[in-house]
């Protein structure tokens, strides 16, 4: 009974601990602007199954594609394990959901397996940090916390399988006899063996203790740690994939304000009401203009520089990385925030999105050719922040390189991007007549 109510208390502060932090986060949403209405929702199901659970996007790269998709598919099934004991500790059962059979057979089974496949990937993960010199793993936007973000949740989760393989073997060592025995261990059974067969009953029962407490707590801590790091993934990705846009890769958003607008001038007849309010202010210069699938973006990168490794004008030397497009927006959000929400939408720091984070030459590097979405496995969007935070630069700041401004010059003068007017531009052909 006193295991029972210690469990519960820490369950229920770790659950508080949790909320808070997503209620923070929730309150940041806030902030943001509208996006797009949420429908299609069978294809988005497609979606969500092909590239989230079937990892689809991430096989580009073989080898730690694998690894990687064998992580999330052991976790997918490890959960479960961890949910029944969550049941046990609450209700001081035994192997709770053993009432499924063969399923729970099947459920167990494959979990003992996956614990040690993803022990062995973790390990292989912290070499290539920490031995392997990778160039996606480098960047100006990847600050020594992030990098000991990424050796703390690694570490964690090499704890955590290590737990969970010492708990199983204990069990193994003390129950596999009894009646009431539930499941099957296929890598501990040989573990136990190997390792615990000299071990008296007291001592696997401690083991199995230590073991159990190690693992549930090492859950809660690892849960708490997610939203304040750059593997807050592991709780936005599914969502983030199921969200995401179903438009062709390339697509720019219409501003609507504008699009009316032109409507009435161009056919006064067949056009919507113009808006009675006065126009937004265009395009996206600080965290608060952003949309709130931008900021669910910025939140799911993974910062694993698939995308700035297949960005053409990153590859040629150019400051751009779509990566750093994500963390920053994360960043300033997580600076601009809590200002807002304490002042309201007069604060201001003195700093923006734009040049305090993101610099214009950087903006102005993308080629939009979307190799960056195409190459992300949770499906997130970099130009489109990047087109955003352009359309202020153009249409609030009028601020372009000298050739777009010239172009630009040209279309609203002569109705084409070349300096020459409408009624010269076919004197190029008169010397052809006159020859032919």
């Amino acid at each position: 009974m006193i295991k029972q109510l210690v469990f519960a208390a820490i369950l229920l502060l770790t659950l508080l601990i949790l909320g808070y932090s997503f209620y923070r986060i929730y309150r940041f949403f806030k902030l943001t602007r509208p996006a797009f209405n949420i429908k299609n929702h069978g294809q988005r199901f497609n979606q969500l199954m092909t590239v989230a659970f079937g990892q689809s996007k991430i096989f580009r790269w073989p080898f730690t594609g694998l690894m990687h998709a064998l992580v999330f598919w052991g976790f997918l099934v490890i959960t479960i394990g961890s949910l029944e004991m969550v049941i046990d500790g609450l209700a001081g059962t035994h192997r709770a959901l053993g009432l499924l059979g063969p399923v729970y057979n099947v459920i167990i089974g494959s979990g003992d397996v996956f614990a040690a496949i993803v022990l062995i990937a973790i390990l292989i993960f912290l070499a290539r940090r920490l031995v392997m010199n990778i160039r996606r793993f480098k960047g100006v936007e990847l600050k020594k916390q992030s990098k000991l973000d990424a050796i703390l949740a690694l570490t964690l989760i090499f704890l955590l399988m290590v737990s969970l393989l010492g708990m199983n073997m204990a069990y193994v060592g003390l129950y596999e006899n009894k009646a009431w025995f539930e499941g099957v261990y296929p890598v501990s059974n040989w573990l136990n063996g190997l390792f615990l067969c000299n071990l008296s009953g007291n001592q696997l029962h401690l083991l199995h203790e230590v073991s159990w407490w190690a693992h549930i707590l090492l859950i809660f801590i690892f849960a708490n740690v997610l939203p304040y790091s750059k593997h807050f993934h592991v709780f936005t990705s599914l969502p983030n994939v199921y969200l995401s846009r179903l438009t062709p890769v390339g697509k720019m958003n219409t501003m609507e304000d504008v699009k009316t607008e032109v409507e009435m001038m161009m056919n006064p007849e067949s056009a919507q009401e113009p808006p009675t309010e006065e126009l937004p202010g265009f395009g996206i210069h600080d965290a608060e203009h952003i949309t709130w699938k931008n900021y669910l973006d910025s939140l799911s990168c993974t910062q694993c520089g698939r995308c700035t490794s297949v960005c053409p004008a990153n590859q040629t030397g150019k400051k751009l990385s779509p990566r750093k497009i994500m963390v920053d927006t994360r960043a300033r959000m997580k600076e601009r925030g809590p200002q807002l929400l304490k002042e309201g939408k007069e604060a201001n720091d003195g700093k923006m999105l734009i040049n305090s984070f993101v610099t214009e030459e950087e903006l102005w590097a993308c080629t939009t050719c979307n190799a960056c979405v195409i190459e992300c496995p949770i499906n997130i969007n970099q130009p489109e922040l990047i087109l955003e935070m352009r359309r202020y630069l153009v249409l609030e700041q009028a601020k372009a390189p000298g050739e777009l401004s010239t172009m630009l010059t040209n279309i609203e003068n002569n109705g084409a991007p070349w300096q020459y007017s409408p009624e010269d531009r076919m004197k190029w052909s008169e010397e052809l007549y006159m020859n032919a």
